[in-house]
């Protein structure tokens, strides 16, 4: 592979702190779920032994710890006008912005109306809605962020610095679990870390919303979104900094003539079949359940039969095995394509969830479970992880890649929300809990896997080696069949 242009790698760096972001404020709620269901939740029911208050008092816990999800659904659904008219950086701008109020106001949601650290239950709306805040941030990001990256790269290595990204948000999570484990070592018990630590581990994200803030001022507009506004000066002295002056020259041409086609712009004016697999690959990424293991871990470990700081502790070892193994799909992605990747990585995970149900069913809850939430982890983080958000960057042409990654965006965290909603219900149910033992949710999620194996083997062209312009022929029916 040639030599990456150092220029490229700064911009590249720069925006996947969107998505360290990303992962850091979606995965900090992991280590907070049970203070924030002793400090919010359980004072506002009396009889938690009774089956109904205790659903209610699950469903209200899947409510809060998945608040944050609702604003990224609207992030997902406004990134698509924020991209088109306001831009990619300044929308990250906005992203940026979000992530820093969001951290603040979640770690002192009683601020200015109680004394920090003394507002109680009362205050639970304040936190979703500075959750909410966060989570719009996200969506935003979550868009963006890949977005950018795929409009700065080479083709060769598009694939490869996309995937820098997920890497990006799984360094993200990893960080958070080490802070929240820190945290939780830093106090006197669970009775501190449910009064005060959670909100240091809330607090802790000003940090590196800041830095992302400040570090956005050094990064220009994409090219694609100049020449887009007509600005094609601009557009040129970008690319002159990126590639090559033959390349340049020969960039411009293809985003000049991919705009000066005829195409309305209407989400549907490449088909719906590409919608419709944007679409559905974005919400099998979030069915197979990847997010019931990066909220919840802590949780689950905790019904292993674990101590808080031990359940803490095997978290940091599943962030450590998504990490490495995304590693694995960056270096590899470029080489073996995305198709290969997709359908591999789902089998892995069904396996994986299929036989953690069975050992939650027959009693287990032992090693077996452990190594396969590790595998089905390794599984996700070479697939589905940085893969989805590689080919959601790279299938839209450029005239609908705004509107249409904004609704496979949402889609795809309307999707996260229901499964992390969903969860506490299924796994806490009594009459799911008395005949699967809190195996039922994981045979759902392996049986999603296959299901998104399955679509990526009969529906998903290969986009490996493509510049974003002659993705457009994919569409058009002239490359579908080669693909």
């Amino acid at each position: 592979m040639s030599r990456l242009n150092p220029y490229v790698v700064l911009l590249t760096l720069i925006a996947t702190l969107g998505g360290l972001l990303f992962g850091y404020d979606t995965a900090v709620i992991n280590g907070a779920v049970g203070s924030l269901k002793a400090y919010f939740i359980d004072p506002r029911f009396t009889d938690l032994a009774n089956p109904a208050q205790a659903n209610a008092a699950n469903s209200l816990l899947g409510f809060v710890v998945s608040s944050a999800l609702i604003g990224c659904i609207f992030g997902g659904l406004v990134g698509g006008w924020v991209s088109t008219n306001i831009g990619r950086k300044r929308g990250l701008v906005i992203a940026a912005v979000l992530f820093l109020l969001s951290a603040l106001g979640a770690a002192a949601p009683e601020f200015p109306f109680a004394p920090i650290g003394h507002g109680g239950p009362g205050f639970m709306m304040n936190f979703v809605i500075y959750r909410i805040l966060g989570g719009i941030g996200v969506g935003l990001a979550s868009m963006l962020s890949p977005m950018y990256i795929a409009e700065i790269a080479p083709p060769k290595v598009r694939g490869n610095l996309v995937a820098w990204n997920q890497f990006a948000i799984i360094f993200g999570m990893l960080v958070i679990y080490f802070v929240n484990f820190g945290i939780s070592k830093t106090g006197s018990g669970d009775a501190w870390l449910n009064t005060i630590g959670w909100r240091y581990m809330f607090l802790s994200g000003t940090i590196p919303a800041a830095l992302f803030l400040v570090l956005l001022l050094l990064v220009p507009e994409t090219p694609r979104f100049l020449m887009m506004k007509g600005r094609e000066s601009d557009a040129r002295a970008v690319l002159t900094k990126l590639v090559t002056p033959e390349e340049r020259e020969q960039e411009l041409s293809e985003i000049r003539a991919s705009f000066a086609e005829h195409h309305s712009g209407n989400l549907f004016s490449f088909g719906a079949l590409l919608i419709f697999i944007g679409i559905t690959v974005s919400v099998f990424q979030q069915f197979v359940g990847i997010n019931v293991v990066l909220y919840y871990a802590t949780d689950i470990f905790k019904g292993m039969g674990m101590s808080t700081n031990a359940s803490l502790m095997q978290t940091i070892i599943v962030g450590a095995v998504n990490l490495v193994f995304t590693v694995v799909a960056i270096v590899s992605v470029d080489h073996f394509g995305r198709k290969p990747l997709q359908i591999i990585g789902a089998l892995v995970m069904a396996v994986s969830m299929i036989a953690l149900g069975a050992d939650f069913w027959l009693g287990g809850k032992g090693m077996v479970a452990l190594v396969s939430m590790l595998v089905y982890t390794a599984g996700f983080a070479v697939s589905w992880g940085p893969v989805t958000w590689v080919l959601l960057s790279e299938i839209f042409p450029n005239q609908i890649r705004g509107k249409a990654m904004a609704v496979a965006v949402a889609a795809q965290w309307i999707a996260n929300y229901l499964v992390s909603w969903s969860f506490p219900i299924l796994d806490d149910n009594p009459y799911l809990v008395a005949h699967f033992k809190h195996g039922f949710a994981y045979w759902i999620y392996g049986v999603m896997s296959i299901l998104a194996a399955l679509f990526m083997w009969k529906f998903v062209p290969e986009t490996k080696g493509r510049t974003l312009e002659q993705m457009e022929g994919l569409w058009h029916g002239a490359d579908a069949k080669k693909a």
